[in-house]
Order: C-alpha cells, then structure tokens, then sequence
C-alpha cells in the first residue's frame, strides 16, 4: 500500500514491546490509592502492525479531546499481528486492531475477534470501502499495488513504458520485470490477485505461464524488490538494479520525491494503471477489550478528517473518507488509479491457500 510501510518481513522480534505515543506514565494511573474500585482506564491501547504511524501533534490533540491516553503495540507484519490476535481471541492484548486488510478481511471475521460497532462519521467513509455490513471493522485507509517503472530507462529507448497486464508479456518487456514471491510478501500476494481479478480463477494460471515466459524475475520481498533490483529508485541505484519494471505501490513516486536528495521536480517513477489490485485496510473494537468506550473513541478518531489528512505522508495511503483532502505531493506526484481489479474478500479466503500453492509450483519451483 505503500513504498515505506509495506517492507516488513513476518518477524515478530518487537511483537510483545509496547510503543507508547505520548507520554503516559505506565498503568499507575488506573490503580487507585490505598485500594478501592479501579477506575475506568483512561489508556486505549491500539494493535497494529509495524508501519502504524501518526503525527504527534494529532495524536496529542485527540488525547487532550477524548481524556485517554493513547498506546500503540506494533506487533510485525500484517499477517502475523493478526495471527496473535486469533491466538489470544477473547482476551486480547490491547482495544482496537488496526491494519488488518482485504486480502485477510474474511480470516479476522470468521474468526470472531471483532465487537460489531458503527464508527462515528461512518457516513462521510465512501461507500465502496464499507465492506461489512455488520461493521465489525471499520474502513481506515486504501492504496493500489501496482506496477512502477523506471521513466530514465524507458525514454532513453524510446520505448513506451507498459500500462497493463497484458502489455507486460510483449516481447519488449522481457526481462524488465521484478515481482516479490505471493507466498512470502505482501504487494507479491496483491499483484497475483490483480491477474486473477482480469484473467479469472481458469485463466490466471497461463497468464503466469506467459510472464515467466517473458522472463519475470522473482524476489522474497518489497524490500529486495524495489530497494535493490528495481533501477529507478534511490536504493536500486545505488545496489546497481537493472530491472525497470517492479511491482510496488501507485504511492511510490511521491515517496520518492519526498525523500530525493536533492528533491526532484518530478517523480523518476510511473506507475502502470492498467496492472493494479486495490487494498483497503481496517480497525476493529476487539472482542473482550478492557476499554470498550476508549476503543470505540479511538476507531472514531482513525475516520475523522484530523486523522485521515494527516495519513498519507505518515503511512503513504489515501483516506477513505469523502471530506478528506490529499497533500500536494500525492496531487502533484501521485496518480489516480480509476479501475483497480478486484477479488471479494470472500473469494480471497476461499481460494487464498490453494492459489499460493498453484502459484508457488507454477513460477518458483
């Protein structure tokens, strides 16, 4: 979903170490002095995976409005926070689940670790992210997977640089292309469900056939992906990467704008409209949290307008609300992708396993 936050490996080195955001003088503050009843806890703590991040000043503010203090556990990547969640189900770590997405949507719901609640401001969320109805989870943020391209590579050529799926089996694409492994990384899972969103359950396979025909090199992760092999970014430059065509996110080439050195006036990457799956990613009031009301606050806090303009230079994802306003760089730099393809979440976890493995022994083996 994005360039910066979607590069975690499955790890879960730091999964039981509390990151607080604000300064929250540990737990002492709901046990009362000389015994007595406990107070209500004033600490919301969110679970998420590592990439969650937020701008100090609008979480300070959302603290001195709502009276809870905020506390974010990281707990690895997207896959493996939700698999502690299953495994800690109805005696959770923290009130509020963040990060969980349409790829793992079906998983969390089936089983249960979710408390339905209809988010305030829901109204203002579009209506195409809302995807349950019983509002177990509440939609936060979306990005594309798409492919990117090297604009140098393709203008000194003379080449049109390709634009969809379709394009990348031509000949005068073989050999330009870096995928990361569906199996093991997030944007590679994406980018195998964009061609079967367009080829079908009966036609992705030979899709792929066609694609390692044409020479798709493939890696384990974003990271070695776009960081090392991809020609056009800051790191593939420096590791000498020589594949043009890589798959990572539409909200790549502000990313690279942003941290250029020095700042480009223009993006050194395209992104390719025609190759992109969209991701949605969504909070959740978790089943047994002990701050059910703080909770709540805080699913609240992840859809108002603060919150959704700050996230995209802190998460590189666009809001899903209808009132909120990109930054300049996303409007400059960034693109629109009208018609991402496609796959319900509850075909995804239908079919997810046995779609990995055809993939696995169809490209890698």
């Amino acid at each position: 979903m994005s360039t910066t936050r979607k590069i975690a490996g499955a790890a879960l080195a730091a999964a039981l170490c509390v990151t607080t955001l604000s300064a929250c003088g540990g737990d002492a503050e709901d046990k009362p002095a000389g015994g007595g009843d406990v107070p209500k806890s004033r600490t919301v703590t969110l679970v998420s995976h590592d990439s969650f991040n937020v701008t100090d000043s609008v979480l300070k503010e959302f603290e001195q409005q709502s009276g809870y203090t905020v506390k974010v556990l990281k707990s690895g990547d997207a896959g493996a926070a939700l698999n502690q969640e299953i495994l800690t189900k109805g005696t959770p770590r923290g009130d509020v689940f963040f990060g969980v997405d349409n790829t793992l949507l079906s998983r969390a719901l089936e089983n249960g670790i979710f408390t339905p609640y209809e988010a305030k401001g829901l109204g203002e969320v579009k209506p195409e992210y809302v995807l349950d109805k019983e509002h177990r989870v509440t939609p936060v943020d979306s990005g594309d997977i798409c492919v990117n391209y090297d604009k140098a590579y393709f203008a000194d050529r003379k080449i049109a640089p390709p634009q969809t799926l379709d394009d990348l089996v031509k000949p005068e694409y073989k050999d330009l292309l870096v995928v990361e492994n569906a199996a093991t990384s997030s944007p590679g899972l994406g980018f195998m469900l964009a061609t079967v969103g367009k080829y079908g359950e009966e036609g992705w396979k030979d899709y792929w056939s066609k694609l390692k025909a044409n020479g798709v090199e493939v890696v384990d992760g974003w990271e070695q992906a776009y960081n090392e092999r991809f020609s056009a970014s800051a790191g593939g430059k420096k590791a000498k990467g020589d594949r043009p065509l890589v798959v990572s996110y539409a909200s790549s080439p502000p990313v690279e704008v942003l941290y250029g050195e020095p700042q480009p006036a223009e993006a050194p990457t395209g992104v390719a409209t025609g190759t992109c799956f969209r991701q949605i990613e969504f909070a959740g009031l978790l089943k047994g949290a002990k701050n059910e009301e703080g909770g709540k606050a805080l699913v609240d806090f992840l859809i108002s307008k603060k919150f959704q303009e700050d996230m995209p230079l802190q998460m590189f994802v666009n809001p899903v609300t209808k009132d909120a306003a990109l930054p300049e760089l996303f409007t400059k730099h960034g693109v629109v992708v009208e018609k991402p393809e496609n796959v319900t979440p509850e075909t995804i976890a239908k079919n997810r396993e046995q779609w990995v493995k055809a993939w696995t022994a169809l490209v890698v083996k």
